[in-house]
């Protein structure tokens, strides 16, 4: 018996990386699995997988970030499965430039991979699920986003990257706060991991030990809380970002109001200066920038 039995859960672009471990793990804990991505023959290599292990998966390979490739990739799951109930949002890309020096196009593509690939394969989900809430069926149904610490605190050379991952962030938040009056939580992952998207910038610090010692950076360590998200387990748990990496798991704490100076009237420009200075000198400082 596993904790995810009988739930069937979306991961998106899980024929490599991150992705393939999440639905390696859901399916030694019992979920059926639709592995979705864009390249077939890792798609359906991740299914063979899980399949010669006594699982249950089936392929999706349709494109994330149409309406129409998300209604084909829940269809695969229904058809397989029955229904679904759950989608980790994992699929993702980079390309990397300073910000004077980004293209139009590398800021679309990131975006759109990221951000429209989040909201189409969940709002057609959540529809679904709404539906079946209104013909009085109970859901406990699970939306998994993938942020980053790039979206958390920014990263140098990763302008386009860190505003797709803050704004998967905040989306969480509204998913959170719209959703829960049909059984649907949403949260989202920070995950730090050896994948195709580190090894150019972190390559050298994340490379596997070759000593024996614990694989810090391995994709593995970040599915158990996929996993544990996917399931029953986490019902009261919504609106959160969790950091993992190595054996560490946190919650993210993010914006919030600081102390507040409050003149009672509208403020002359000049006396700002010395207000703001002091407002700072109040409040921690944030965490540094990634490459600063």
């Amino acid at each position: 018996m596993g904790i995810c039995d009988n739930r069937t859960i979306i991961v998106t672009g899980s024929g490599s990386g991150l992705g393939r471990t999440y639905a390696l793990a859901l399916a030694a804990e019992g979920a059926n699995v639709v592995v979705n991505d864009i390249n077939a023959d890792a798609a359906n290599g991740v299914v063979a997988e899980i399949k010669a292990a006594g699982g249950a998966a089936v392929a999706g390979i349709d494109d994330i970030t149409s309406m129409a490739g998300a209604a084909n990739i829940i269809k695969a799951g229904v058809d397989a499965f029955g229904d679904v109930h759950g989608v980790v949002n994992n699929a993702g890309i980079v390309r990397d430039r300073m910000f004077a020096s980004m293209s139009e196009d590398e800021w679309d593509l990131v975006i759109k991979v990221h951000m429209k690939g989040h909201f189409c394969i969940a709002n057609t989900l959540v529809k679904h699920w709404r539906a079946q809430v209104k013909d009085g069926k109970k859901v406990d149904a699970r939306i998994i986003n993938t942020s980053s610490g790039a979206g958390l605190q920014g990263s140098i050379g990763q302008s386009n990257y860190a505003a797709a991952k803050g704004g998967i962030a905040s989306l969480t938040l509204v998913q959170a706060a719209e959703l829960g009056r049909y059984g649907i939580t949403a949260n989202a992952l920070a995950p730090a991991a050896r994948t195709g998207m580190t090894e150019g910038p972190f390559g050298e610090i994340m490379k596997k030990p070759t000593d024996g010692s614990f694989d810090y950076y391995a994709p593995e360590n970040v599915a158990p809380l996929v996993v544990w998200l996917c399931s029953p387990l986490s019902a009261k748990v919504s609106g959160r970002v969790f950091e993992v990496e190595g054996g560490k798991v946190s919650v993210a704490n993010g914006w919030k109001t600081g102390t507040i100076a409050d003149n009672k009237a509208r403020w002359n420009p000049a006396d700002l200066t010395a207000v703001i200075e002091g407002l700072i000198a109040k409040d921690p400082a944030p965490q540094k920038v990634y490459g600063t």
